[in-house]
């Protein structure tokens, strides 16, 4: 999974991208050229279990990557920006709700709605370019096209049409109502303001105590289709992803916040992104896998290997629930609980999958 991170000038994102990954991007008043990369391993109590089951010599955790992105400093989205994102499975937007007098705000005053509103904004101007430029060839093309291409030409025209039609009306594109068959029509294309979006708004030390009231008085008000909302205070978050977890928690226990703000953006973003995690164990290794909702078992296989989708004959499944109970795959297999599965079985939140193949 990848996410990338956005934002106006001086919104604490870098500070956020630092506090999931536990880096050390530089922090300042400026823009960076390039952006910054990171992985986060994805906290998950289930790996914990099945490791003490287990008993492997590593265990391995699912990854988030995240892609800060440099902050635009004009009211245009340039070409880098664009490719830095174009790749990314969701966004996640920084709003800046925290004051500071030492690091003004670009637009002068503290408002997040209004910066909202902006970033949003241009990521639907760059959508409108892109269908623009496409629909201009699309009509330089059906004139010396044939019969099935015009055809062909002429839905991707109509469907285009009516995405810019709703987009000129600041309606982006996660938010209009398209097919299945529409989505991957236009998947192609990346469109930023189709992609799913994570709000979060980082809020002052100060607001602590008010951060449940104003998540939920956010959340109401930006209650759409494929968008979420968070607050948390970014810069006392990168301060406790420093400390050691024990330590950590009893802060965080002490400033009244409920848990770590990586475990929160995580959960979010997979609730957000549709996706699940399911487990292997081989060779001594157990390992967690995220994968879409929906997912078949030879396209999980797939995710592990081309070989063993290529090679699939079978996937051996037991719940993860199941597996603690009865405390082993054996167990499992004389308890009935191990089942066998063809290519076509969806994977479930939490299986733990052996894929039986030949290559």
């Amino acid at each position: 999974m990848e996410i990338g991170i956005i934002g106006l000038p001086k919104s604490g994102k870098t500070t956020l991208f630092n506090t999931l990954t536990r880096g050390k991007a530089e922090i300042g008043t400026y823009t960076t050229a390039e952006p910054n990369v990171g992985m986060a391993k994805v906290p998950d109590p289930r790996l914990e279990a099945l490791d003490k089951i287990f008993q492997p010599k590593r265990k391995i955790p699912a990854e988030v990557r995240y892609i800060d992105v440099a902050a635009p400093t004009k009211r245009e989205l340039g070409g880098e920006f664009l490719a830095h994102l174009s790749q990314a499975d969701g966004l996640l937007h920084v709003v800046r709700a925290f004051e500071d007098e030492k690091v003004p705000h670009v637009e002068g005053s503290i408002d997040p709605e209004r910066d909202t509103k902006i970033l949003e904004l241009e990521l639907t101007l760059s959508d409108l370019s892109i269908m623009e430029k496409r629909l201009h060839r699309i009509e330089a093309s059906l004139k010396g096209a044939k019969a099935h291409e015009r055809e062909a030409f002429a839905k991707e025209e109509a469907l285009l049409a009516r995405l810019k039609v709703a987009l000129e009306s600041e309606v982006p594109i996660r938010e209009q109502e398209l097919s299945e068959d529409e989505r991957k029509a236009i998947s192609g294309y990346q469109f930023l303001s189709a992609k799913p979006l994570l709000a979060v708004f980082n809020i002052g030390e100060e607001r602590l105590p008010q951060a449940s009231s104003l998540e939920e008085d956010w959340r109401k008000k930006y209650r759409r289709p494929h968008l979420e909302v968070a607050v948390l205070c970014g810069k006392l978050e990168m301060e406790l992803a420093q400390l050691d977890d024990a330590d950590a928690q009893e802060f965080r226990s002490d400033m009244g916040i409920a848990e770590a703000a990586l475990n929160r953006i995580i959960k979010l973003s997979y609730d957000l992104l549709g996706l699940i995690s399911f487990f292997t164990f081989v060779s001594d290794e157990v390992k967690a896998w995220t994968i879409r909702r929906d997912t078949t078992a030879v396209q999980a296989a797939g995710k592990i290997h081309s070989d063993m989708e290529r090679g699939f004959i079978r996937a051996e499944v037991i719940g993860y629930d199941d597996l603690v109970k009865c405390g082993s795959i054996a167990e499992g297999r004389k308890g009935g609980l191990l089942h066998t599965e063809g290519k076509s079985y969806i994977v479930e939140d939490g299986d733990v999958i052996t894929f039986l193949f030949n290559i």
